[in-house]
């Protein structure tokens, strides 16, 4: 079942990213980070567990992150993640955004759900407030990608 997160999810959420955190493949994220950010959140669970999340963060008037998709090993190649995503994208259809973007390592994933890669000079400053955290700044070795709505 996909839905909102909730509060009592946070802590399964931040075990969760804190699996692909610690292999270098996203930003962990702060268990305060995660409480403040909870409306942003989509999980997929199933027999009380969360099997992924992912989360729809508006940086501005007409732009939003898609970020912090992530599914566990056991559950993987289900069309968790997709479904996840595609949660994040009505969403934005709904409230009225133009355009969602990602940083990831897994452009083909979301090429599937129609994000182009662009130079990431594209992206506003406001963007890479996060990226002064990640270990990799300032080397990002992510792609840059957008969807236009």
């Amino acid at each position: 079942m996909i839905r909102k997160a909730h509060i009592a999810d946070v802590k399964d959420i931040q075990k969760l990213l804190m699996t692909f955190a610690s292999r270098g493949d996203m930003l962990s994220r702060s268990l305060s980070e995660l409480y403040e950010s909870i409306r942003d959140f989509y999980v997929v669970e199933e027999d009380g567990a969360i099997l992924g999340a992912a989360a729809l963060h508006i940086v501005w008037d007409d732009l939003a992150e898609v970020r912090s998709v992530a599914v566990t090993e056991d559950a993987g190649r289900k069309g968790i993640g997709s479904r996840l995503v595609q949660a994040c994208i009505s969403e934005a259809h709904e409230i009225g955004l133009k355009r969602i973007f990602c940083l990831t390592y897994k452009p083909d994933f979301f090429a599937k759900h129609g994000f182009l890669l662009v130079d990431k000079a594209e992206l506003p400053h406001k963007v890479w407030g996060d990226c002064i955290r990640c270990p990799k700044f300032p080397d990002c070795d992510e792609n840059a990608m957008i969807l236009n709505l």
